[in-house]
């Protein structure tokens, strides 16, 4: 993360989304360079400020009223906070929008028309505008009016039914991502939708609207297991941490606890077997090629686990690391940040957070914070990197600047406060 120019830094994006798939989608523009403004709720903002525990601490290690969720998806955006009931902010969203390249929302399907914010009505005032919508089922379809969350959508999606261990075993069942993985996956392809937008718009001079669906991304994201369902008819299983297209490729038993061993050709089974002093097992007629492995994998695998329990996780990982055979230990998340590879990387951020405390508005203990750590953006562009410029904001803390960008004095901010506008 530098403070040199980047790749976006033309671009100037409203963000009336809350929650994670809008957010994260607007944090990667915003990382890119785009100057971003969140619009949030007077008084209370984006539901997940509240989303605790855990919260943030104060400089004295005591949980703060700010949950650390929030801090996930917003970095590097400018907030203000604005009633869009009231005329006076759809008017104030309006103008910004005639100023925005782009603005993304997740209002439920028709609920910004009511306040003269829906795509129709601001592509009459800014004909450049990328509007993205994003929902849970679309725009369109028997569907399209019900509210969509990430549990939801992973559970329809048949995302759940092929994640967990198999009926019958201990702990089987459904089960959830640890992640809100189509949130997030949502805000990615709603990022690249709005990318290819703006390629569009250098050819045409125009915006457009993108319509993005929870379902659509939960559905696409099945990858391997739907191109195997929708070729055979065959409905994959949950089978725990084994793939249903190679072997050995799961976690494995060692002497001091566990490690995933991830064999994804022959050659690589050949070398493993070599190094744990089995090499017969790869002539084996059963074990030769990754679809025997596939059809003999309950021999296979407690022959495998009889091996690899001589050894601690660390020796495996250090006897296979030259051979080119992926091996690697099952880490919790701080054994994961203290990797010497993600410290290397440079992925975790440490950002102050600016004292503020906006007028008459409840105080946000978030102003008392020294530190904010988010993890850093994965995107390296080597001549326009992500920049670095902003702390995940307080709730409300830039409306002053921004409302003052938009022609207005410090009398009429104060006015529009009064009212409960901002």
């Amino acid at each position: 993360m530098t403070t040199q120019p980047a790749a976006l830094s033309h671009l100037k994006v409203l963000d009336l989304s809350r929650v994670l798939a809008g957010p994260w989608c607007t944090q990667m523009l915003a990382d890119l360079g785009a100057d971003v403004i969140k619009v949030e709720r007077p008084g209370a903002g984006d539901d997940t400020r509240h989303w605790g525990p855990p919260f943030l601490k104060d400089a004295d290690g005591n949980d703060t009223t700010e949950a650390t969720y929030f801090t996930a998806c917003n970095r590097n955006k400018r907030a203000i906070t604005l009633d869009m009931a009231k005329p006076e902010g759809q008017a104030l969203i309006l103008q910004m929008a005639a100023q925005s390249d782009v603005l993304v929302e997740n209002f439920k399907v028709g609920g910004l028309k009511q306040y003269g914010l829906d795509y129709e009505s601001l592509k009459a005032v800014n004909p450049r505008l990328i509007y993205c919508s994003v929902t849970g089922f679309g725009q369109t379809g028997p569907y399209a009016e019900r509210a969509g969350y990430d549990l939801m959508i992973q559970a329809m999606s048949g995302l759940m039914s092929i994640t967990g261990h198999a009926d019958g075993e201990p702990g089987g069942g459904p089960m959830r991502m640890g992640v809100a993985l189509i949130d997030v996956l949502t805000g990615i392809y709603a990022c690249s939708a709005i990318l290819a937008a703006v390629e569009a718009r250098h050819r045409t001079g125009q915006g457009q609207h993108i319509d993005m669906a929870l379902l659509d991304v939960g559905m696409a994201v099945l990858a391997n297991q739907a191109a195997g369902f929708l070729n055979t008819g065959k409905v994959p299983q949950r089978q725990g941490n084994t793939h249903p297209s190679l072997a050995p490729y799961q976690t494995f038993e060692t002497l001091d606890g566990q490690m995933l061993l991830a064999v994804g050709n022959d050659g690589q089974f050949a070398r493993f077997c070599e190094a744990a002093g089995k090499p017969e097992w790869a002539q084996d007629g059963r074990f030769r090629t990754n679809t025997l492995r596939v059809k003999h994998r309950e021999a296979l695998i407690p022959l495998m686990q009889t091996v690899t329990r001589t050894r601690s996780t660390a020796q495996w990982i250090t006897l296979l690391e030259d051979k080119a055979v992926p091996c690697g230990p099952i880490n919790d998340l701080a054994q994961a940040f203290g990797d010497a590879q993600v410290q290397a990387r440079s992925l975790v951020i440490k950002q102050p957070v600016a004292q503020v405390k906006p007028a008459n508005e409840a105080t946000t203990s978030i102003a008392n914070q020294t530190l904010i750590h988010t993890v850093a953006s994965p995107l390296r562009l080597q001549s326009t990197p992500p920049v670095l410029r902003r702390a995940p904001p307080a709730l409300g803390q830039h409306t002053d600047e921004v409302l003052a960008e938009l022609g207005l004095d410090a009398a009429q901010i104060a006015q529009l406060r009064s009212a409960g506008v901002v």
